[in-house]
């Protein structure tokens, strides 16, 4: 039985893994953004998640600490100067997993894993999105009363919200008159015009 096993060993020795996710995460750092599969995003994320903290603090203990994980001064100088300026209002979770689908060759879940405050085009779908969605709900509450129905039916309510009326003031009889006078005149035009 796995009780307690938290880490996933990805099929590797320790040595192996560690030079692994090392590699991975500077290649996260440097390039903002990886193709990978998902257990190694997920490994991934709690191993570099906390370097990122620790950039947070530009002081040579951080630098030192960050350098004996990532083992790349590219990576390091990169870490503290952008992505730390970055990241520095958010409380953790810099790090993003988007799912790809499958691998051809052997069915592994693929995913990408990217630095959150680096995606442009999601941070700026996220902004207006907001103000369109109240937007929306405020124009289609008020626009499904009419738009939702045929024009027959509203003309339907028309008439009978017409017909109470109508009938207070007994006049029934002019109503089919007033339906009647536009076809007059259209009928008289064509007799003027010949006259």
């Amino acid at each position: 039985m796995r009780h307690g096993k938290k880490i996933n060993h990805l099929g590797r020795t320790s040595s192996h893994r560690k030079a692994m996710l090392s590699n991975m995460a500077t290649s996260l750092i440097l390039h903002k953004r990886i193709s990978t599969t998902l257990a190694k995003a997920k490994a991934l994320r709690t191993y570099v998640e906390p370097l990122i903290t620790h950039s947070k603090e530009d002081s040579t203990h951080s630098r030192r600490l960050v350098f004996s994980y990532l083992q790349s001064k590219e990576a390091v100088s990169e870490l503290f100067r952008e992505v730390s300026v970055k990241v520095a209002d958010r409380p953790g979770g810099y790090t993003r997993i988007l799912k790809t689908g499958n691998r051809l060759g052997d069915n592994a879940d693929m995913c990408i894993m990217e630095l959150v405050d680096y995606n442009e085009t999601m941070l700026s779908a996220k902004e207006p999105a907001k103000g369109k969605a109240t937007r929306r709900r405020r124009v289609t509450k008020k626009a499904t009363t009419t738009e939702g129905k045929s024009s027959e039916e509203i003309k339907a309510e028309v008439t009978a919200e017409e017909k109470p009326v109508a009938k207070a003031h007994k006049p029934a009889k002019k109503e089919p008159e007033a339906e009647a006078a536009p076809e007059i005149p259209q009928k008289e035009e064509p007799e003027e015009a010949k006259e």
